[in-house]
């Protein structure tokens, strides 16, 4: 039987732009997307550890090394700036998951991988 499992999870990242004006998505630092195993396009669910929105949208390529978390269109309703967030990843699964967490600096740069025990 396929489930539908947690994939990986950046923890903890500082929303750094909010775009009204853009295309729904969010931009994520290409650093963070490769370590984090996700993928341009691809479906993510947000959690705003600020006010408790929680949406899902895509993702787009942010610059390298930037620190870019930026939540675009009418998402920008939902989360501001310097709002702290989780971004969340699921896919299909016939048994078990070895999901990834990042942990991130105050910067947003990848710091360490965290285990489930730890968050």
């Amino acid at each position: 039987m396929k489930r539908m499992l947690l994939k990986s999870m950046i923890l903890k990242a500082r929303v750094t732009q909010a775009d009204i004006r853009y295309v729904g998505s969010i931009t994520i630092d290409e650093d963070l997307i490769e370590k984090a195993n996700l993928t341009e396009q691809e479906n993510v669910l947000i959690v705003n550890r600020t006010n408790g929105n929680r949406l899902e949208t895509y993702i787009i390529v942010g610059e390298r090394d930037s620190g870019v978390i930026c939540i675009n269109g009418a998402a920008a309703h939902l989360v501001n700036e310097d709002d702290i967030v989780d971004i969340m990843a699921f896919s299909w699964s016939t048994g078990e998951a070895e999901s990834l967490f990042l942990k991130l600096d105050v910067n947003n740069h990848f710091s360490r991988y965290a285990t489930a025990d730890e968050l």
